[in-house]
């Protein structure tokens, strides 16, 4: 529910009043005495799906935008008359549950801080990203994205787009460009100084650490934390549910793989930094098309109807641009996403074949203790280049004839060129 303070201009008082007397709304109005050009002051609840309708319908009657208009929330209206309108609006679909197209604006221009401040709580939330990722802390890698002012101008774009508000829509896409950059940035300076001063282990292999790693090597399935920050994001504001987590669903999208992306520059390691920033790009895209559709499909549209098909068509043209961009970093991802499953399909394909070998060849006498595949450093996509087999067996009985042919039956599932290390561990067993 909705109260709604309207100023309205002299000349227009009883054309306004017929109108919401018209719709079966009630108001109180108070006499303007400050000598502007203003009759009244107008006083009336409405349901949060006919705000949007009356303050467009009440505008073509003669409320300019100069003109004072105010929506605050009610928390209670005691009402028959209003009972009756709240039924006629409730229809139990998004229209009714939507805000309007004006508090929409508002709500999304209020999420995005002025730059300096923005620009601030984002290098912090990419410094305590950063060394979340190098703790390897999924905590602290959380706590990051709690901080991140992203939700604003994330949303901004899509409303912008929609709404018709150009300004919005460039600032919101320059906070966000410049918004990945400082947090790359801020990130690779941080992790740079924890290196040089020794703040962390001098000899760190960044690839062995979890959280890290699984970010320089993203898959397709990262999209879809993006998409859904998007989607949930528009549906958080336009119904006004809790805006503060779905910007952590969107900041964990962003700011993670920017820190990632920042270490990896400050290891020295640029191309272990392509599929992290890749993944930022694609997620940042995605939330503006995820965001953009949804709102079009809400059925939110420019105050102006001659400014609609214009509008429509731009719409149209950005949502085949964003989607063009992700589909073109999408496919970096599925490179990364298929040459993870080639490397899984390896290495389940070469523990099988080695463990009947040693079935076929031992009769029982060997076993296979352990199998490990090390990956090469070529990012963002990696292959097989060492494979170390360790085998259990009686004392002095394993030959090289055995170890050649585990060797080739491993190479026979690699496309490439694979270091084959066959490690033999004596196995005693006590006789009773």
């Amino acid at each position: 529910m909705r109260l709604v303070q309207l100023t309205v201009p002299t000349g227009a008082r009883d054309e306004i009043l017929e109108c919401l007397d018209e719709r079966g709304i009630d108001y109180v109005q108070t006499e303007e005495t400050s000598g502007r050009e203003y009759a009244v002051v107008v006083y009336f609840p409405l349901p949060s799906g006919a705000v949007e309708s009356v303050l467009d319908e009440l505008q073509s009657k003669g409320i300019e935008e100069d003109a004072y208009t105010v929506v605050l929330d009610a928390e209670t209206v005691v009402s028959r008359r209003f009972e009756e309108l709240q039924e006629r609006y409730d229809q139990g679909d998004v229209d009714s549950d939507r805000i309007s197209r004006q508090e929409l604006e508002a709500e999304a221009k209020s999420l995005t801080p002025a730059f300096g401040i923005f620009a601030t709580m984002t290098v912090l939330s990419a410094l305590v990203a950063t060394a979340g990722l190098l703790l390897d802390s999924p905590a602290v890698v959380v706590g990051s994205m709690v901080i991140a002012p992203l939700i604003g101008p994330a949303m901004g774009a899509s409303v912008g787009s929609v709404i018709d508000d150009e300004e919005l829509f460039r600032e919101s896409m320059v906070y966000q460009l410049l918004g990945v950059v400082v947090a790359i940035g801020a990130a690779a300076i941080f992790a740079w100084l924890m290196r040089t001063t020794n703040v962390v282990p001098p000899g760190l292999n960044i690839t062995e650490v979890g959280e890290i790693e699984e970010r320089l090597t993203p898959d397709l399935l990262s999209l879809v934390v993006a998409l859904g920050a998007g989607v949930a994001g528009i549906v958080s504001i336009a119904t006004q549910l809790s805006v503060a987590l779905v910007g952590v669903m969107i900041a964990a999208a962003l700011i993670p793989p920017a820190a990632a992306a920042g270490i990896a520059i400050a290891w020295g390691n640029p191309t272990a930094a392509i599929g992290s920033t890749a993944l930022v790009f694609v997620n940042l895209l995605s939330v503006n098309l995820a965001g953009l559709v949804t709102l079009w499909y809400a059925g939110y549209r420019p105050e102006n109807f001659f400014d609609i098909q214009p509008t429509q068509k731009r719409v149209r043209r950005r949502i085949l641009e964003f989607g063009a961009v992700v589909l073109l970093f999408s496919a970096l991802l599925g490179g990364i996403t298929y040459g993870s499953y080639q490397n899984a399909t390896f290495e389940q394909n070469a523990r099988e074949d080695v463990q009947a070998a040693l079935e076929e060849e031992g009769n029982g006498r060997y076993e296979l203790l352990s199998l490990e595949v090390e990956m090469g450093e070529g990012y963002p996509i990696r292959e097989p280049e060492q494979v170390i087999v360790t085998v259990g067996g009686p004392p002095d009985e394993m030959g090289d004839d055995l170890a050649e042919r585990l060797q080739e039956r491993i190479e026979r599932h690699a496309d490439g060129d694979v270091d084959v290390e066959v490690r033999y561990v004596d196995v005693l067993e006590e006789s009773e």
